[in-house]
């Protein structure tokens, strides 16, 4: 068809491609600079986890597939687009005329538009699949966010239980020191016997060396810290101190709402979610891979030449195309593409038995937790006065140094077990929120709230 167009015609095409290119582009935003931290400066649970989260490559890898997912989906809306080429030619020819070579100039410039009318769906499935990537990836990455989120609460509580088991040691040393001056004095003045010292000596050896263990793992806890939150392992890190626990009467939960919950919330399963939807918006545009399509064409061409007159020509077009026979590809394409929304299901339905385990693990986990840390509280309480009594009776000469030993491990036994509770707890709290797919801001407001001011040291 050859039909006159109008004389703006370039100009409309034109602001009809620059107008319609809106696409929402910065769906996924940008990550924000993180805050600048002095390393004297003392850093709690919020902190540790933030330097984290800002340095980690995990997030930022995610991130940028995140991005790229939503740089495919803006590709896939453009095809509802149309296209617009210009074309500039100039042509040189030469021609043999009574013996004498004589060149000939032509020179062109056209404006092509091309728009897709109706392709069966193709476009549509297309753009559905790529929503849904853009989805799984931004649900891959919240997962990922918790994933490093809980590295970080278990680096950090690893740290405070590290410097716990120190004090715990020091006192452990400190008590034992005592035992052995008062029995090296009972000894000297020969109300003490020999073997008491050498006894007092062990213990007080003992507790040194599990001093010197306790140093070590504590350096060796804070190197790992300093290497989750992006900083060299031989940096010195001061963290805040934290409070002690406090549970309150109604902490245990029923573990099926849990569950239930975590299946709700759970960034992973949605993830496999949006991947079975994009698996099967990729078999509809497999089926409609090889339907018929109707395009529109319109062309505007101006050209001139040494021998003719500067002309213009306009052209529209209306194109059906129609796919005959392709060897039975499209219809093997469309099993390929079938099979991998059962692989993708498959995989979802073997998430959701693995959540309902690990929230079962963790929930469970957090109950012993629980109950020993209640249970350390009365056993360190005892332990101090069963320590106190044997120190006593022994300075006053009415009791043996064996019972003052004896009394001493058990105080340092049960003051490891109060630490080794308290951090458990910590971390089993992170891991069952982690599992329901729920560890955030909130979990920190709540460590926050009983977390006093005093500077730890390292």
């Amino acid at each position: 068809m050859n039909l006159p167009l109008p004389k703006n015609f370039a100009l409309a095409i034109f602001l009809v491609c620059v107008v319609s290119t809106g696409v929402n582009a910065g769906e996924i935003p940008a990550p924000q600079p993180c805050k600048a931290v002095a390393e004297s400066d003392a850093l709690g649970l919020a902190d540790v986890v933030e330097l984290a989260l800002c340095g980690n490559p995990q997030t930022r890898e995610v991130w940028a597939n995140a991005r790229y997912q939503e740089a495919q989906l803006a590709i896939s809306r453009a095809a509802y687009l149309p296209t617009l080429n210009g074309t500039l030619g100039v042509t040189r020819s030469y021609s043999d005329r009574a013996g004498a070579v004589s060149p000939l100039d032509t020179k062109s410039a056209a404006l092509t538009l091309s728009y897709l009318i109706y392709d069966f769906g193709a476009r549509g499935a297309a753009l559905e699949n790529s929503r849904q990537l853009l989805a799984a990836a931004a649900a891959t990455q919240d997962n990922t966010v918790q994933t490093v989120f809980l590295a970080a609460v278990q680096a950090f509580y690893q740290v405070q239980a590290a410097q716990a088991a120190l004090a715990s040691a020091k006192e452990a040393e400190r008590s034992n020191a005592e035992s052995l001056k008062a029995a090296t004095l009972r000894n000297t003045v020969g109300s003490g016997a020999p073997a008491d010292r050498l006894q007092a000596q062990t213990s007080y050896s003992q507790a040194s060396l599990n001093r010197i263990q306790a140093e070590g793992n504590l350096r060796s806890a804070q190197g790992n810290l300093a290497n989750v939150i992006g900083r060299d392992a031989n940096r010195p890190i001061q963290l805040i101190a934290t409070g002690a626990i406090e549970l309150s009467a109604d902490f245990e939960r029923v573990v099926d709402a849990l569950i239930a919950t975590a299946r709700e919330r759970r960034p992973d399963l949605l993830a496999a979610e949006a991947q079975i939807s994009a698996a099967q918006a990729n078999v509809d545009a497999v089926r409609t891979g090889d339907m018929p399509t109707i395009t529109f064409g319109a062309t505007a061409t101006n050209s001139r030449s040494d021998v003719t007159a500067p002309g213009n020509a306009y052209d529209m077009s209306l194109k059906l195309n129609v796919p005959i026979y392709s060897g039975r590809a499209a219809t093997n394409r469309v099993y390929a593409a079938e099979a991998q929304v059962e692989t993708r299901r498959a995989q979802r339905d073997r998430l959701k038995r693995q959540i309902a385990l690990d929230v079962w693990n963790a929930y469970q986990n957090l109950q012993t937790a629980t109950q020993s840390l209640r249970s350390t509280a009365d056993l360190v309480n005892s332990a101090e006065q069963s320590e106190r009594v044997a120190s006593a009776r022994y300075q006053a000469g009415v009791g043996n140094l064996l019972d003052v030993l004896v009394a001493q491990s058990a105080l340092a036994s049960a003051r490891q077990q109060r630490v080794q509770a308290s951090y458990n707890w910590n971390i089993y709290r992170a891991t069952l929120a982690q599992a329901m797919g729920s560890l955030d801001v909130i979990l920190l407001s709540a460590h926050s709230a009983g977390q006093s001011t005093e500077k730890s040291q390292p």
